[in-house]
């Protein structure tokens, strides 16, 4: 069964995983608010259209410093994201440490963390959702 593509441009693709039933986001190259809060916008509607509440979030290919988007990620979109049913959220860091920097900034602007887990692999991010 393949992945379904829900939604793409040049700094990301989301795609709708029927077999393990996620939605699976690859972030792409130097991305900044304005592609950051585009892209996200587009989780939160891919994930209510397919009511698909899991989500793995690969920040692999990330590129540079994103944080001038951690604060509304922390404070104004995963608040969103989970009144509109998200459960599970894996997040793969990027190997670039500035764009790690920006992932654990949000995290600290994040309320409810208890449905997020950072990870280094995709293989590890994998493991926990469908261990669920």
């Amino acid at each position: 069964m393949r992945n379904e593509i829900l939604y793409r441009e040049t700094y990301i693709a989301i795609e709708f995983n029927p077999a393990d039933d996620w939605i699976y986001v690859n972030w792409r190259g130097y991305v900044n608010y304005d592609t950051v809060t585009a892209g996200c916008e587009q989780i939160l509607h891919c994930m209510q259209e397919k009511h698909c509440y899991k989500v793995l979030n690969d920040n692999t290919n990330v590129e540079g410093i994103w944080s001038g988007a951690s604060r509304w990620v922390g404070e104004d979109w995963f608040p969103r994201m989970k009144a509109a049913g998200l459960k599970h959220f894996a997040w793969i860091y990027s190997p670039s440490t500035f764009s790690r920097l920006s992932t654990d900034k949000a995290l600290r602007h994040t309320v409810d963390i208890d449905l997020i887990r950072t990870f280094d692999s995709l293989e590890a991010a994998q493991y926990w959702l469908r261990s669920l």
